[in-house]
Formats: structure tokens, C-alpha cells, sequence
């Protein structure tokens, strides 16, 4: 599954939006995505999905949101 797919999956489960740090430690534990080195993911990698996909995601009070 691809990094914007699984954050689609757990946003769409969450009612108030989740900072960066959080989207990835979640998607890290119910371990919905591996990234090719093994490396783990940060916040920094969440952000730079969301600033590259604006059609389905925002920043919105310091957390991110889907759009759809």
C-alpha cells in the first residue's frame, strides 16, 4: 500500500484530523506501510505527502485533514 493510501485510511477513521508525528508512528504500529531502506518514517515524510497531494489533503490547525 502506498504511503497516501494508507494515510487516506486512517484519516478517514479519525474525526479531528492527527498531527504529522502521529500519522506516522500509527501507520508505523499497525504497520500499514514499510518504506523500501527500512527506514522508519517522521513527520517530515508525512509532510511532504501532504504538500504534494493538496487535492486530498490539508494543514488545518496544526493537523492534517482529508479533503474528501
Amino acid at each position: 500500500m502506498k504511503i497516501e493510501e494508507a494515510m487516506v485510511y486512517l484519516l478517514a477513521t479519525s474525526q479531528h484530523g492527527m498531527k504529522t508525528e502521529q500519522i506516522a508512528r500509527e501507520l508505523e504500529l499497525r504497520g500499514l506501510v514499510q518504506r523500501r531502506q527500512g527506514q522508519p518514517l517522521d513527520g517530515k515524510v508525512i509532510a511532504a505527502i501532504v504538500y504534494k497531494h493538496p487535492e486530498i489533503f490539508c494543514f488545518n490547525e496544526g493537523r492534517v485533514r482529508l479533503l474528501m
